[in-house]
């Protein structure tokens, strides 16, 4: 280990140390990816009570409840993805109340996570410091958030990994056994992701796209007052248009009507794209 990577050690262990002052115990919090295999080996080298604890999405990669069993973390789910589009439709950029629902809530009042700055320009921007105070939920819950390895960078992070032989979830590996530390995971087909890798990923998933689609019908048939029927005839059209479009205006432009045709068949273009039938 480089002598730099041992510095941020020292000082990402005296910070969970911190966390767990006065015998309290601490949540760390586990989505299944490196940066929380990370976190949960420092915690341990730490010494200090902690539950570390995996909130279920119900959509995150094959492979992700094993990888945390594996590792004696707790599963805890309060509700499904499915159940979410179902009461309020798909999030989107605008509303997303889907990570609120599924993953950002208070289980106990300190919390060890595994964001870094270096993830991407948005979470540098918003983090600076190593501790942060965060409010959960519509009754404000408090929750002392500590962010160990906030400044590492992905060689820190691989570096690390190697050095304590840690087994990551094996959608980080090749065939051959090489590791990829610039690989993430995240929810399959999350709303929140580029509309070209959404699609690969449904590709990859196509039953995804199933589970997608009929949550949002039963939201639609559960909701005829609602103004996306306006817009939409289904859930395979209102689907559609999350995929390929940000305006109502782009939607009439490259799916709606014309003077030679009734427009594109979203049922059919979604059926070849993913080789299934809707």
């Amino acid at each position: 280990m480089t002598p730099e990577l041992q510095k941020k050690v020292d000082r990402a262990v005296k910070l969970i140390q911190q966390a767990g002052r006065d015998g309290m115990e601490v949540e760390v919090a586990y989505s299944g990816g490196k940066d929380s295999d990370v976190i949960l080996e420092l915690t341990r080298m730490a010494g200090i009570k902690y539950r570390a604890i995996y909130k279920n999405t119900t959509i995150d990669p094959p492979g992700t409840i094993k990888h945390c069993m594996e590792n004696g973390v707790e599963v805890m789910r309060r509700k499904s993805f499915a159940q979410v589009i179902q009461a309020k439709g798909f999030p989107n950029f605008l509303r997303r109340f889907c990570c609120a629902e599924l993953k950002e809530y208070k289980v106990l009042d300190r919390s060890v996570q595994g964001i870094r700055r270096s993830e991407s320009t948005k979470r540098a921007k918003r983090y600076k410091e190593p501790t942060v105070c965060r409010l959960y939920g519509s009754k404000k819950q408090h929750v002392e958030v500590f962010l160990p390895i906030l400044h590492w960078t992905d060689a820190d992070v691989a570096e690390f990994i190697r050095q304590r032989g840690i087994k990551c979830h094996p959608l980080y590996y090749d065939e051959d056994g090489t590791f990829h530390v610039e690989r993430r995971l995240g929810c399959i087909g999350c709303p929140l992701a580029y509309k070209k890798h959404r699609i690969e990923e449904f590709k990859q998933y196509p039953g995804m796209v199933r589970l997608y689609v009929k949550a949002a019908q039963k939201f639609l048939d559960e909701h005829p007052e609602s103004h996306t029927l306006v817009n939409f005839k289904d859930a395979v059209e209102w689907f559609t248009f999350t995929l390929y479009c940000d305006t109502m205006e782009e939607w009439r432009d490259k799916f709606g009507p014309t003077l030679f045709d009734d427009g594109i068949d979203c049922h059919k273009l979604l059926s070849e794209l993913f080789g299934i039938d809707l």
